[in-house]
Formats: C-alpha cells, structure tokens, sequence
C-alpha cells in the first residue's frame, strides 16, 4: 500500500501543483515561474517509476539510520543502569528425585550431590567446590519462592481472559516469581534502587518491562486482591512499581510479587537461589581475572568439581552484558550506516544524472529564454530552483513515510528503545542526509549551471 501510494502521489502530484498554480495569476506569470513550473510537470511526468523509488530509499535512509542511532543511544544509556554490580549467579532450588522432559518425554534423574546442593545458597556452592570467596564482596544472597497457586493468571484476575485473547503466547499457567520485602530491600540497597515496606496484607508488582507493566496496571488499578492460604492480599500500590533484580542491557523484568516476610512460605517453595556480588578488584584487568574463574567453564579445581557432580550453577556478569552489548550496538549501526549511506547516496546519484542528463537536453530552452530577454540572474534562478523542488519532492515524502515507519520499528522494538532517545537520532541523521544530498545537490546546479551556460 505505501508503495501504491508513493507512485500515486507522484503520478498526481506534478499536476495538481500546475492547476493550483496556475489559479494564481501573479504567482504563475511572475518571472520564470511558468516556465520552471512546466519543466517541472514534464520531469515528474516522465520520471513517476524512478522518483517513487528514490523516494522509497530515502525513507529506508531515513528510518533505518535514526531508529538505529535511537536504539544504540539507549543501550549506551541503559547499560549503566541495570548492570549496577558485577555478577549474578543463580541455580534451581530443592530439585525433585526426577522429571520427565518435556522434549524428549524421558524420566530424568538427579544425584545424591545434586539434589543436597540444592537445597543450600549459592555461596555453599562456591565453599564446598573450592572457591574463593575473598575474590567477591558486597555479598547478597536471596532465595526466590514459587507457589503453584499464584500464577500470572491468577494475578491477572478478571483479565485473565481478555489477555490471553490478546497475548496468546504469554505462559499464563507459569508460577509468579515471589521474593519478601526484605530480601528484596538487600538488592535494591546494593543496586542503588527504592526500597519499599509492607503491611501484613499488602504485596507489591515490580516489572519494568513496558509491555507487562501496562498489562498488569490493568489488574492493579480496580481488583488487585489475591487470597492465598485462607489469608486475602492487597496490592499496596494502583501500579507496577520499577525494579529489578538481575543485571541485563535493558528492562526485561516482566514482574516479580514482593510479599511481607511473615507471608507463609516454605523451603520447599524456593525456585530459585541468587547470589549477587562486586569482584574484590580494583582494576579492570583484575576484574578480567576474577571473571575467568567465575563465569565460564576454565580448567580450575572449582569447574572441574562443578561439572563432575552435574551442578547447574549459571550467572552473568556486568563484564560479559556489556561485551554482548558493545556487540550488537556495533552490528546495528554497521548495518544501519551501510544500509543508509548506500540508500542515500544512490538516489542522490540517480537524482542528479537525471538532472545533468535532462539539462543537458533541454539547454535549447534556455537559449530560447535568453532570446526572450531573460538575463544569466533570472536563468540561473529557474535553473536553481526546479533543481531544488526536484530534488525535495521524493525528500519531503520520505519523511513523511519515516514518521510512521520510526513508529512502527520502535514498537517492534520497545524493549531496546523509547520514543524519547529519538530526537537526538532524528538530528544526527538529518545533519547526515542534509550533508550528502546537499552536496549531490549542489553539484548538480553547479553541473547543470556549466551546461546551459551561453558559449561565447
């Protein structure tokens, strides 16, 4: 449709803008108007196919450069945030004698070792394995609960239905990840983040995921209470309220439930043990090799006991976030400058053969004004500015499309970026675009102005 629509305009758009025109007396037989206009009508006319192309990479230029700028400024600026320590490490709470895969449909089976590592935290891990401990500070370690009768769809309420109609593929029968308040309160003292308080019947949603947080805030602002254990629960707040606990490169906490810590909760019901720790180093260097005995699978004493007793101990580290994130910033902008700079200069190029190729045709016409008694000035000034509108034209509609196509790809992409790191990535590409096609412009007139120059 954008495409149909692109070569309609400029199949209308020549003639419309001569009809309006020539409405206007004192404006169509003012000077050289008549003629630049007819220039004009005959060039679009004639050139609907190639013009609607061009103007169809320019919005590529356009929407490709500033959205990706958009969303490597926001990993720049987000990545600070939410890696605010240097690791995390986690592994699955008091694991059951055996499963059956959901894959493969097979009986799986834990160890002696595996099942009593765990029921302890993280550190015990670490101790028991032959690490370290003087190489981490600013220890916290928290159990995350799970209960089988609080799910997402036992959070959403009465909107559990209209979601799921809407979000099909959102895992509503998944049990809440439940953390108490105090727990919480450690993490978010390290992390630098509001801490809250609890009443004895009150819980609290944090989730800074937007897409998740405007699907809660539905449920929390008219029935939010919950009955668990014969007891019934209130949300403290109307909204989700921001917060996190794992570092990553952006907000991808889709809603942790904070609870009061008398809320009845066995061992049993931890999912999951977190440690999160800084590296006890002062260099980057030493950092690097704390994190090589930490994350990842070395020959050390400590990974070799891990792998032989099949203990799944995971994490991440501010380190190995930011690489990833470095990373992709740097594919997208690679592949967003290569697609932009090609985009933008082979309609400029296009752009400006056409106009060398027609002035150099129509260089009679300008002999014939001159004759007329057109002096150089006002031949240079129709020349200067048919250039100018043909060169606009597939420009100003470009940007026209980009208004919509940016707003498509940033909510395809809500998680990376926001609609406010978007104007300064609007104003780098537009010094971009301006600088390029500004100089393809200019040469052209330059070139087109050496063309029809009277040869003495």
């Amino acid at each position: 449709m954008g495409i149909v629509g692109t070569v309609g305009v400029f199949w209308s758009l020549s003639g419309f803008i001569l009809r309006i025109i020539q409405t206007r007396k004192s404006i169509y037989l003012k000077g050289t108007n008549m003629f630049v206009l007819r220039q004009l009508n005959n060039k679009i006319n004639t050139n609907i196919a190639s013009m609607s192309i061009i103007c169809l990479m320019l919005f590529m230029t356009i929407s490709v450069l500033s959205s990706s700028l958009s969303i490597k400024s926001a990993l720049d600026s987000q990545l600070a945030k939410f890696t605010p320590v240097d690791v995390n490490l986690y592994k699955p709470a008091f694991l059951p004698e055996s499963y059956v895969s959901s894959y493969s449909g097979k009986t799986i089976y834990y160890s002696e070792e595996q099942i009593e590592d765990s029921r302890h935290p993280v550190s015990y891990t670490l101790e028991t394995n032959g690490y370290d401990m003087n190489n981490l500070k600013d220890i916290v370690e928290i159990p995350i609960y799970a209960l089988s009768e609080w799910t997402l769809a036992d959070s959403l309420g009465e909107y559990y239905e209209s979601t799921k109609s809407q979000y099909s593929m959102l895992s509503y029968d998944m049990p809440e990840p439940i953390v108490k308040i105090s727990d919480y309160n450690k993490i978010a003292e390290l992390y630098g983040e509001e801490q809250y308080s609890l009443n004895d019947d009150e819980y609290i949603v944090v989730c800074n995921y937007e897409q998740m947080t405007n699907i809660r805030n539905q449920m929390l602002s008219t029935n939010s209470n919950i009955e668990i254990n014969g007891k019934t629960y209130h949300s403290k707040y109307n909204e989700c309220k921001e917060g996190f606990i794992y570092i990553a490169t952006t907000e991808i906490n889709a809603g942790i439930i904070l609870v009061p810590d008398n809320f009845e909760l066995e061992n049993e019901n931890i999912q999951e043990h977190l440690l999160v720790a800084n590296y006890n180093a002062e260099t980057e260097e030493e950092k690097q090799e704390i994190e090589s005995t930490l994350i990842g699978s070395g020959d050390t004493e400590f990974f070799e006991n891990v792998r032989e007793k099949g203990i799944d101990l995971d994490g991440s580290s501010k380190i190995s976030v930011t690489e990833s994130s470095k990373g992709l910033a740097t594919i997208i902008i690679f592949i967003a400058i290569y697609l932009g700079i090609v985009f933008l200069i082979a309609s400029s190029a296009i752009l400006a053969l056409k106009q060398l190729t027609e002035s150099s045709d129509n260089k009679q016409r300008y002999t014939i004004l001159r004759k007329i008694g057109c002096d150089e000035k006002m031949i240079n000034q129709a020349l200067f500015r048919q250039i100018f509108i043909f060169f606009m034209m597939p420009l100003v509609l470009a940007m026209v499309h980009s208004i919509f196509g940016i707003k498509f790809i940033l909510s395809m992409l809500e998680v990376l970026a926001s609609p406010d790191e978007l104007m300064p990535s609007v104003i780098v590409t537009a010094v971009i675009i301006g600088a390029i096609y500004g100089v393809y412009f200019l040469a052209t007139y330059l070139g087109s102005k050496n063309i029809i120059k009277e040869e003495n």
